[in-house]
């Protein structure tokens, strides 16, 4: 008897233990501006000296797990261009919104007391690409991240996947298609709608796989089997939107600027022209603000099967004016050339054809990615391009708005392991990138992860998409 209740109490003692171990506070609030009550998107929301952190979504929203060791430490909430504002976390009012107030150093002040330093953009930049070497990890680490994908047309949701990823990284020193990997660890959604309108991607399947050249607008979707069109739309998933692609080709600027062909690389100028706007201020540091603009050269990405050359750059670079660190990378690429700006028009209604934001937050005197958003229109459909269009779509009850799909994927980092002993275990796995595969879910381990708040507009977007999903299983 005394035995049984010896059990019983020990269990009782390994529940509170493993319930402490794991518990964690949420905080959770609204980040606006000070003066305007407007919201402020991609604000940082991090603990002091940690890495554990997360961002505001467009409505300014965000949630943050913290776990129990923490809620005596600091709590900071950032964005460049504004005064932070930092609290214990124990003592954070999660009844109440954040304001931030505005706040700009002064750039005549600055090129003043700063005459032997660098004053325009192009030679800011050109010092913050040298310094690289200094400012990024230069040993092996992990990162673990959160990463949304989704992919809607004009209408509605057509994919959503949202994931926990680890990326294992070398150094920057080392070359990034060999030594940058990405695993996929565990699946919390996975709604796919998108093989009911995705002919395009069977013809391009058959044409660059089986040398079989079909017109999409001359196939009927019911004398396609579903086994075959979704074989075609993983492998056009890969080509456009697979995360080895973001990750180890060229729209990873900063940390790939040293690849052959880079578009930061050492021909950086002769496809970008950099213009210094202001100074702001960034967490109580200076930080420049550079325009990107373009050059003299079209900027191409070379992708194979894919016309993606023509382009011209456009965006933002913040850049710590104190160590010349990249904050923060705002960037797109444009249609530019005759040709590009023809194909793009035509396919996807817009001239902007890839759309790049990429965050870094300091740790041990490094940087490493926070935060990373990437979106691009995809074609599913060619459609009818004559100028009978109108009453063409009409008659077959198409529309334009149906033709291709915004893509967009967000990954939030929200961990980094520098532990070689760690490092080398998790190498010793297997590595799969694909997001595509579907996975069990696995509540436990959603329990204590941090994600990505949706916006007010995408929760009602994922409902219904999660509805039609559940009907079309049906």
């Amino acid at each position: 008897m005394k035995c049984r209740y010896l059990k019983q109490f020990f269990s009782l003692v390994l529940v509170v233990f493993c319930s402490t171990a794991f518990a964690q506070t949420e905080i959770k609030s609204k980040v606006a501006d000070f003066l305007t009550f407007m919201p402020i998107e991609s604000a940082s929301i991090y603990i002091k000296n940690t890495t554990v952190g997360t961002i505001s979504n467009s409505d300014g929203k965000f949630v943050l797990l913290v776990p129990r060791e923490f809620e005596n430490d600091t709590l900071v909430i950032s964005s460049i261009g504004y005064k932070s504002f930092k609290t214990v976390i124990s003592e954070f009012d999660s009844t109440m919104d954040v304001f931030l107030e505005e706040d700009i150093a002064s750039l005549d002040e600055v090129l003043i007391v700063a005459n032997p330093r660098p004053t325009t953009g192009n030679d800011i930049v050109l010092r913050a690409i040298e310094r690289l070497p200094n400012n990024l990890p230069e040993e092996p680490y992990l990162q673990k991240g959160f990463l949304r994908h989704k992919e809607r047309n004009k209408k509605e949701y057509k994919w959503l996947i949202e994931s926990a990823l680890t990326m294992y990284d070398s150094s920057y020193a080392s070359g990034a298609r060999d030594n940058l990997k990405i695993n996929v660890d565990e699946t919390r959604k996975s709604y796919d709608l998108r093989d009911v309108d995705s002919l395009f991607s069977y013809t391009s399947y058959l044409r660059y796989n089986a040398g079989v050249n079909l017109k999409s607008k001359t196939l009927v979707r019911d004398t396609i089997k579903t086994s075959s069109l979704v074989k075609a739309i993983k492998w056009n998933d890969r080509r456009t939107n697979g995360l080895s692609n973001l990750f180890q080709g060229r729209l990873n600027l900063v940390r790939n600027s040293d690849m052959r062909q880079a578009l930061f690389g050492e021909n950086i100028l002769e496809k970008h022209q950099f213009a210094l706007d202001t100074i702001l201020v960034d967490d109580g540091r200076k930080i420049y603000k550079i325009r990107i603009s373009k050059s003299t050269e079209f900027v191409g990405l070379n992708t194979k099967n894919i016309f993606n050359e023509g382009f011209e750059a456009n965006g933002w670079i913040y850049i710590y004016y104190d160590n010349y660190a990249i904050k923060k990378v705002e960037y797109e690429l444009v249609a530019a050339s005759e040709a590009q700006k023809r194909r793009s028009k035509s396919l996807f209604d817009t001239l902007v054809n890839h759309k790049l934001a990429i965050t870094y937050k300091e740790y041990q005197d490094k940087m490493y990615p926070s935060y990373i958003y990437y979106e691009t229109p995809k074609l599913v459909n060619v459609g009818d391009r004559s100028s009978d269009r109108k009453k063409n779509e009409e008659l077959l009850g198409t529309n334009k708005d149906e033709q291709f799909y915004y893509t967009i994927q967000e990954i939030l980092f929200t961990e980094i392991i520098q532990d070689p002993d760690a490092v080398n275990e998790a190498l010793q796995g297997e590595w799969s990138a694909d997001i595509f595969s579907s996975r069990p879910y696995n509540k436990d381990f959603w329990k204590n992860y941090n994600v990505l708040l949706e916006s007010e507009e995408e929760e009602q977007l994922i409902r219904d998409l999660s509805r039609r999903a559940s009907l079309f299983k049906q």
